[in-house]
């Protein structure tokens, strides 16, 4: 594969929001039939909030698995974040700042370590990221037995719960996050080495490409995204949550984001737009489902057969191409 056309690769698939059209008017119709409304403020207002917490994550998985790696660590990541910011803060206004700053540092130094072992060490980003997750979950089951910690006020009338009109404000956050995401990858010399890295790591370090440098960069932002996300729980709790980025099921719901998305779990295409209409997708399945009061069961089981059909679809589109 050619460098351009590797470049070329990162453009989203517009499938997922054709998918995401049909769900939702399907649903309203479903719901409506069953007496209820899916599209009130209230139930909008609980998606975009679903949508922003693991939309942060999301967009983070998305950069690594572009570059042809993983991240299995995220859920640990967000659970320790939620739980450094709450104990930094301790229910200060005053020290929101160094909260919010020490919780994405330690994130970021996670991020670093999870980089290195992928590059530096050669470990299988799938072991590296699962291991040092298990060791953030060692930590956090023998340090913690509930929430710890209080969220500075402030952060949790802003960033948990203040909207403007229908619209959280931390979905705002997360179309700016987005946005910075798609710029780096589609305007900067980051954003085309990560893809070509992505796409064929011979072929990009031949081409110059420091590999190793832009999938440890990928690592940092991930897991800074998933920092980011348990800030915004902290802020949504009002306290640090040991278990909430495990029983929120953020590491494996983050990659199917990106998969339904449109982006290859190989690497070298895809983009962040795809995934966050991945994310809403998910939230707005989870919206009609609570709506419907269906079994939790059932609704797993529909998350599993979505994320099945477009892996199918996407790999039999990318047979087409090669064939073609």
């Amino acid at each position: 594969m050619s460098f351009p056309s590797l470049l070329s690769a990162r453009r989203p698939v517009p499938g997922v929001f054709v998918a995401l059209t049909l769900t939702l008017a399907i649903g309203w119709l479903v719901v409506l039939v069953d007496g209820g409304q899916l599209f009130n403020q209230s139930t909008t207002v609980s998606l975009l909030h679903v949508a922003a917490g693991l939309g942060f994550v999301a967009v983070g998985q998305t950069l690594v698995i572009l570059g042809g790696s993983l991240d299995l660590s995220v859920a640990y990541v967000i659970s320790l974040s939620t739980l450094v910011a709450a104990e930094t803060m301790n229910g200060s206004d005053g020290a929101l700042g160094p909260g919010i700053g020490l919780a994405l540092a330690v994130s970021a130094g996670i991020g670093l370590l999870n980089g290195l072992l992928v590059t530096k060490l050669r470990v299988n980003a799938f072991i590296a990221t699962l291991g040092v997750g298990l060791l953030l979950k060692g930590y956090l089951d023998s340090g913690y037995d509930g929430p710890a910690g209080t969220t500075s006020p402030t952060l949790v009338q802003t960033l948990g719960y203040q909207r403007v009109g229908p619209v959280p404000l931390s979905f705002l956050l997360l179309a700016a996050v987005t946005g910075m995401a798609w710029f780096a990858l589609s305007r900067t010399r980051f954003g085309h080495h990560l893809v070509a890295v992505g796409g064929d790591a011979e072929v990009a370090r031949l081409s110059g490409v420091r590999n190793d440098r832009v999938l440890v960069t990928a690592h940092v932002l991930c897991s800074l995204c998933a920092g980011l996300t348990g800030i915004y729980l902290a802020s949504r709790l009002g306290s640090g949550a040991p278990r909430v980025g495990t029983e929120g099921l953020y590491d494996l719901e983050s990659i199917a984001a990106v998969v339904i998305g449109g982006t290859a779990l190989a690497g070298g295409r895809g983009g962040v737009v795809g995934t966050v209409g991945g994310v809403l997708l998910l939230a707005s399945i989870d919206a009609i489902f609570n709506q419907l009061e269906v079994d939790s069961f059932f609704k797993q089981v529909i998350r599993g057969a979505i994320i099945i059909a477009a892996v199918a679809v996407y790999a039999r589109r990318a047979l087409r191409k090669a064939a073609s």
